[in-house]
């Protein structure tokens, strides 16, 4: 971020901040009542276990809005918009784990080296004994790389996945560097994973203008009988789900999982994006009490969803860290330990294996998100059905690139090989939603189901390594106020629960030649439960609540207590934590055992190209099974915000 955009943040902070003190109110308003106004400056500070500061974030945040009245055949004609910045302190306060000077020298597992393997017998490479742990390097192959050199110093970088297995066991080893991409451009991905450390301090201020978090206008046309036409155009969040931590309907807006993984508020979450969004009113009639009918076009260019980059303060399964370290194999080589024969450390020059680049998506009009859904009201029951073809979200490894063969320097595309271009399919999403209340129990139930086509899963059985499947997702919540007369005999507990479910249809999990598994790296058929308990006290000033998550696949799970003091009208003070607890970091086929190059399958005992045996570890596509709160183990924290509304 250059120093114009760094004083243009100063300064709407501190604008906010002056709107923000001379206010006594929620909202400013005019003298005509045309314009409003309101917003809040915050300051939230996160500490983590062994880490130190994970955020010391700083945001500010105005809300305005113009009534226009009519325009033509327009009615209600208004502007609306949200400006937000942000400054996390973390990267500065805690430089040692996640700014210029984080990281070090890492060391990487051999478990052994056996003499007398065809092609591989002989005395080890220089440094190593069998059994040791090695200070980068290993065995040479074809225009080697590897750690140490003048291109991939042994500095700022860290273990994959260390915090939690500490890097080491019968799986690969893989280094990922851990600064800033301004200090340390390894790893980082042109357009995706990419950023420097003024991005990662301030997030909103970049390339697409996210401090300009919401700008729309809003019209209607009057029809007869009451009915009307709706526009909205502009970036905007357009929420078509009512889940917390997970989404299964919610699925327009992609998400910012750097800001605290799945966390994060989703209001606050969601990436705004540009949207026509056009809504048919048709109101009550014989058969429905309400009906309504909308169409969306995201106009702006797709994006995916911001998972953090390696050695960001928060990187959902800690995908951004594989990817860096992968990406630092491509362009400038890596070691990987426990590799060849299984359990050798492997040095691999540029170009061999690792991630070539991100296809993210350009703007073209028949890559444009599209979307329709229908909702209303029928004996009470409200109901929508959901229809959505857009770029995924999430992103894609796809092998079958061209890249270099390890031992004799030749090109090509190699079946099995460990080298990836990241793309994001067209998905096809169709679903529904119900919510309805039950009076004899006092409760409120919501139901919401999606099927998608096209979504595309790593798959060691394949020889480009992943493989696509419909899956079928789905939630059922309940939510019912109860009275705990111990806790407090004069307001009732809010007490909320759902159960989310995955099922891939088209799941691939064979038995390799050696008896383990290889195919489909996430679970064919998954649940994660959550329940709120939400209590009420002082006049509802004081709001304790404790959230719990479970992965039943992982068998890991979260639980998050926190009490929100509301001080006054203006100031409101939340402590909180956030723990883990669980199984962790789980196993599964990690493909070292396949056999890409026709010089290797000579030297093999049993000659021949081939895919993996199953051979196997935590890294690196053990993740995908351990989840998001399994590959969050080692993120224990306490937390405190202070927030002034205006």
């Amino acid at each position: 971020m250059n120093n114009i955009t760094n004083n243009l943040y100063r300064l709407l902070l501190a604008s906010l901040f002056l709107v923000g003190i001379s206010s006594n109110a929620f909202a400013w308003k005019s003298k005509d009542g045309k314009w409003v106004a309101h917003g809040y400056i915050e300051n939230s500070s996160h500490g983590r276990n062994h880490t130190g500061v994970s955020r010391s974030r700083s945001r500010g945040q105005l809300e305005w809005s113009r009534s226009i009245g009519t325009v033509g055949i327009f009615r209600n004609v208004s502007m609306h918009g949200t400006l937000r910045g942000s400054y996390d302190a973390a990267y500065e306060l805690n430089d040692n784990n996640f700014g210029d000077n984080a990281g070090g020298p890492v060391r990487l597992q051999q478990q052994f080296f056996p003499a007398g393997v065809p092609g591989f017998g002989g005395p080890l490479a220089a440094g190593f004994t069998a059994g040791s742990v090695a200070w980068g390097g290993g065995l040479a192959l074809f225009n080697s790389g590897g750690i140490g050199g003048a291109a991939n110093p042994n500095d700022g970088l860290a273990l994959l996945g260390a915090d939690l297995h500490g890097g080491t066991g019968t799986g690969v080893g893989l280094a990922y560097p851990v600064r800033p991409c301004d200090t340390d451009s390894r790893g980082c991905i042109d357009g995706y994973m990419d950023a420097d450390k003024q991005e990662l301090i301030s997030p909103e201020f970049n390339d697409r203008a996210d401090v300009i978090r919401e700008a729309y206008i809003d019209a209607t046309i009057p029809l007869n009988g009451g009915k009307e036409i709706n526009f909205r155009v502009g970036r905007q969040q357009v929420v078509w789900g009512r889940t917390d931590l997970f989404r299964v309907l919610d699925i327009v807006n992609p998400v910012d999982f750097s800001a605290q993984n799945i966390y994060e508020e989703l209001e606050d979450a969601r990436i705004p994006m540009g949207i026509l969004n056009m809504e048919y009113r048709a109101g009550g009639g014989k058969t429905f009490e309400d009906l309504n009918f909308q169409l969306l076009w995201k106009f702006e260019q797709a994006r995916p969803h911001t998972l953090g980059q390696g050695g960001s303060t928060y990187s959902i399964l800690q995908a951004g860290n594989f990817f860096r370290a992968m990406g630092t194999c491509w362009q400038v080589g890596c070691t990987v330990g426990n590799f060849a024969v299984g359990a050798g450390a492997t040095d691999f020059g540029p170009g061999q294996i690792g991630i070539r680049r991100a296809n993210t998506p350009d703007w073209d009009i028949e890559d444009n998100d599209i979307g329709a859904r229908v909702e209303g009201v029928y004996k009470g029951v409200g109901f929508s059905l959901n229809t959505m073809y857009y770029n995924s979200h999430l992103p894609s490894l796809r092998g079958g690139i061209t890249s270099t063969d390890a031992f004799t320097g030749a090109t090509g595309v190699f079946p099995h090989a460990l080298a990836f271009d990241i793309d994001f399919p067209r998905i096809f999403m169709f679903g529904g939603s119900a919510d309805f209340y039950v009076e004899k129990i006092k409760s409120a139930f919501r139901i919401e189901a999606a099927w998608t086509t096209g979504e595309e899963f790593a798959d060691t059985s394949t020889s480009r390594l992943f493989d696509d499947s419909d899956v079928m997702r789905y939630v059922i919540g309940w939510d019912r106020p109860t009275f705990i007369p111990f806790l407090n005999k004069n307001r009732a507990f809010l007490l909320s629960g759902q159960l989310f479910g995955q099922h891939i249809l088209n799941h691939n999990l064979t038995t390799g030649p050696t008896g383990l598994n290889v195919g489909m790296v996430d679970w064919k058929d998954n649940w994660i439960g959550t329940f709120l308990i939400q209590g009420f006290y002082k006049n509802d000033t004081v709001l304790p609540r404790v959230i719990t998550a479970y992965d039943v696949r992982a068998q890991a799970g979260t639980v998050a207590p926190q009490v929100e003091w509301l001080v006054s009208n203006n100031w409101k003070i939340t402590f909180g934590a956030n723990l883990k607890f669980g199984h962790g970091a789980r196993m599964f086929d990690d493909n070292r055992s396949a056999v890409p190059y026709g010089t290797l399958a000579a030297l093999t005992p049993a000659p021949g190209v081939g895919g993996s045996t199953g051979l196997g570890g935590f890294e690196p596509l053990g993740r995908f099974r351990s989840g998001p709160i399994g590959m969050a183990q080692a993120e224990d924290e306490v937390q405190i915000s202070l927030r002034y509304r205006f």
